[in-house]
């Protein structure tokens, strides 16, 4: 996204006298493409017009240019690194998979599972905060079965930027390794994220299945110069269980300038070279697969019926959280972006980004490298530093102590025996009687 800025100061002046007319006119031609959700766009008042007008706005003589940061408007309030979590939202839909006979249907399943994922996020065209280097973010989610799971990302690389990132849930026999390494592209009247990184997905009740593998869709934002700001995710994404020979190409499709439609995908699955399946439908809205040989449809997931279900999680509360722990770190911005303060967010942003040049300034000066706490290289992948049990209770003991340290004062003593089902978490001073803490939500809004 930072090619925004670099583009900017020489079209600026161009481009504002291209944009005769603000967001949010009245008139008929100003108005969001007449296909798209309300949430998937951006109507910005009068005032506020274009991005590019938003961020001249924020200039004045003799203010420093790397001060400058994105419009409120384009921010949304978590991290990177939280906003992962959203593929486990719907863990019903993956959970169980290892116990189906048939490899076909275990990689529908890792299938839903991935695709149940895109439909949540705010409203508008937003973008999560860009971690810093040494920033993470962790939680827990507690399962009605009693069951949990956990979660933590880490961001261990600046230059390039790369989130690495675990899920691991021990008796739903499901573990998740992963890392995203984001490049933005200034476009001209849109920017391109491309979404290189990839899931591993481990069904541990299926050894012999290997991992599945899932790679990411690009994300768009269109219309950042003038007209309506659309978000859109564009370009082909690939799953794949080599063990057992299966594959699905899926197309994220962006909209024509004539025809088409938002939010659109399309693929084939094949077993080896055979086509066993097609994909279709909306991400935001519906998605079915059907069967090329018998020419039967099932519902892959429906965002509209069961998108608000969604698993709650469990986060240490921010004043027990430690000073890189991407909710703490990032509260005085995300403060500033829910009160629509630019003057406060730039100073709070400025001051996180500040912090990490002195950080590395210094490790510089003492001939220090950057060695993440969670992760690290092997063999070109980024791996947890955690050699897990097999035994499930053993294994819930470890990741917890790994995650949430027993020094941390928001562990509760009796989770290091294993007792799955005693609260991980204490949020503030209430006696919780052996009940658990109630979720926090998923965005800070």
């Amino acid at each position: 996204m930072m090619g925004l800025f670099s583009s900017a100061s020489s079209t600026a002046s161009g481009v504002l006298n291209r944009v005769t007319k603000p967001r949010g006119s009245v008139e008929a031609e100003d108005k969001a493409p007449s296909d798209t959700e309300p949430d998937d766009t951006s109507i910005l008042d009068e005032n506020e017009g274009s991005i590019i007008a938003s961020l001249i706005s924020q200039l004045r003589v003799g203010m420093d240019l790397s001060r400058v940061t994105f419009p409120t408007f384009v921010l949304e309030p978590r991290s990177m690194l939280e906003r992962i979590t959203d593929f486990m939202s719907h863990p019903d839909l993956i959970f169980g998979a290892e116990k189906e006979d048939n490899p076909e249907e275990r990689f529908i399943r890792v299938l839903q599972y991935y695709l149940a994922g895109w439909h949540i996020k705010p409203k508008g065209v937003k973008k999560p905060y860009n971690p810093v280097l040494g920033e993470f973010f962790r939680c827990r989610y507690d399962y009605p079965d009693g069951s949990q799971g956990f979660y933590i990302a880490e961001q261990v690389s600046h230059h390039p930027p790369v989130s690495a990132f675990l899920y691991f849930s021990p008796a739903n026999h499901v573990y998740i390794l992963g890392e995203l390494r984001p490049k933005s592209k200034f476009l001209g009247n849109s920017v391109a994220t491309v979404m290189e990184g990839e899931n591993r997905v481990t069904l541990l009740g299926r050894p012999d299945d290997g991992e599945y593998i899932i790679t990411m869709p690009n994300m768009y934002a269109r219309g950042i110069l003038f007209g309506k700001m659309v978000l859109e995710l564009g370009d082909t994404c690939v799953a794949k269980n080599e063990k057992n020979g299966l594959y699905c190409d899926l197309e994220f499709k962006t909209k024509g300038f004539f025809s088409g439609t938002y939010n659109a995908i399309a693929g084939k699955v094949r077993k080896n070279n055979t086509e066993i399946g097609e994909v279709t439908g909306r991400w935001s809205h519906t998605m079915e697969i059907k069967n090329t040989k018998t020419g039967k449809k099932r519902m892959l997931f429906d965002a509209v019926k069961d998108g608000q279900n969604i698993c709650p999680k469990w986060v240490p509360p921010e004043d027990e959280q430690e000073p890189n722990e991407s909710r703490r770190l990032w509260s005085q911005l995300t403060k500033a972006i829910e009160a629509k303060d630019m003057e406060w967010a730039t100073d709070a942003k400025s001051t996180v980004e500040e912090a990490q040049r002195e950080d590395r300034k210094r490790r510089e000066e003492k001939g220090e490298h950057f060695r993440p706490r969670f992760f690290e290289t092997k063999d070109g992948r980024w791996v947890p530093k955690l050699n897990i049990p097999k035994d499930p209770q053993a294994a819930i003991a470890a990741v917890q102590e790994w995650i949430f340290p027993s020094s941390s004062s928001f562990v509760h003593k009796d989770t290091l025996a294993g007792r799955s089902s005693t609260p991980l978490v204490t949020l503030g001073s209430t006696d919780l009687n052996g009940k658990l803490p109630p979720p926090i939500p998923l965005t800070a809004s």
